[in-house]
């Protein structure tokens, strides 16, 4: 009797779900990190992830972040360049939450496969062989004139645990520090206004779902092991509230000091971003065809017009000032302005 019972627990437990990984074969492994992705279809970048599956299974790991029990965003990781390929969330509406104080955190199946699932504090006493530690970025700013650059914005993270949860260092590449606080972030909470007054799921609800991305340089390094990418790009895609009808957006930018190129991040369509990145990849493919790669939202449908496509934000993405041929007014200001006309 005893050796039927065995036999039947472990009969149960072949029919269980394996246990669930932070470093996954594939994301669709994982239906909670599945979810980041629209229809569940991942990104294709030929030679690096086609179909949902590794082509390097050594180089490249697919990561679903984990933090305080629960997935956040999905990363595909580079363990030779030592940066994230992309990050993959879904934005449900813009933090409720001050950006917090939060220490840098790393991936510790990176290190060993048995270890936690969980993103744990970065230590110090440990150069990590497989990802970035925080100790690489160690006088970054004097030395090669870079910080820690997100992929997934703690901005576009609608709770607290959430924006904690960007603080990895799997989610983070080495970014020149006036291109990063300057038209990244300033392109960043845009994206920010454009999908929390356009985005809408079927409950009504903000969503919209979001990849961003870093394309790697030759011989570029932090610390000669951190690479610091030639170019970042994201794009979005989404319903609105009109059922049935979906918008995109992408922007790109070389990862160059913003006095070299102080021109705008402007909005450009999947095909425009898919031209761009085949120059570094091939048969590029970002979302599922039910989004437009040709059609684009090019003017925010603000009450106020145009006023927030000028904005000067601040850490918050809130907008403090507005730019107006040349000259920064105060938001408050310039709606008045536009409502006047």
């Amino acid at each position: 009797m005893g050796v039927l019972n065995n036999l039947s627990t472990l009969l149960l437990l072949s029919l269980l779900p394996p246990a669930l990984s932070h470093v996954v074969e594939k994301f669709s492994d994982v239906p909670q990190c599945k979810k980041f992705f629209l229809e569940g279809t991942t990104p294709n970048l030929t030679g690096i992830l086609v179909g949902g599956t590794v082509q390097d299974q050594k180089r490249y790991k697919l990561i679903c972040q984990k933090y305080k029990t629960a997935y956040r965003f999905a990363t595909l990781y580079d363990t030779t360049n030592s940066i994230p390929v992309f990050s993959a969330y879904t934005f449900t509406g813009p933090p409720t939450d001050p950006r917090p104080d939060q220490p840098w955190m790393i991936e510790p199946q990176l290190n060993r496969e048995n270890n936690s699932p969980e993103m744990q504090k970065d230590s110090k006493e440990i150069e990590y062989q497989k990802q970035a530690g925080d100790n690489d970025y160690s006088n970054s700013i004097p030395i090669k004139g870079v910080n820690r650059g997100h992929l997934f914005p703690c901005s576009h993270a609608h709770d607290l645990d959430t924006q904690k949860s960007t603080f990895t260092l799997t989610n983070i590449v080495p970014q020149v520090v006036s291109f990063n606080n300057g038209r990244w972030m300033n392109m960043e909470c845009k994206v920010q206004t454009t999908l929390k007054l356009n985005c809408k799921d079927a409950n009504d609800q903000i969503k919209a779902y979001v990849v961003t991305g870093a394309v790697p340089s030759n011989n570029n390094t932090l610390n000669n092991r951190v690479n610091i990418p030639d170019l970042m790009w994201t794009a979005y895609c989404c319903e609105t509230s009109q059922k049935g009808k979906w918008i995109t957006g992408a922007y790109w930018g070389e990862n160059t000091n913003e006095e070299l190129n102080k021109k705008e991040l402007v909005s450009q369509t999947l095909s425009e971003l898919y031209k761009k990145l085949n120059e570094h990849y091939s048969d590029v493919q970002v979302f599922p065809e039910k989004c437009p790669k040709g059609d684009i939202l090019r003017a925010l449908p603000l009450r106020d017009g145009d006023v927030y496509d000028h904005c000067v934000y601040d850490d918050d993405c809130v907008c403090s000032s507005v730019g107006v041929k040349g000259y920064y007014l105060p938001v408050v200001l310039v709606s008045v302005l536009v409502m006047m006309m």
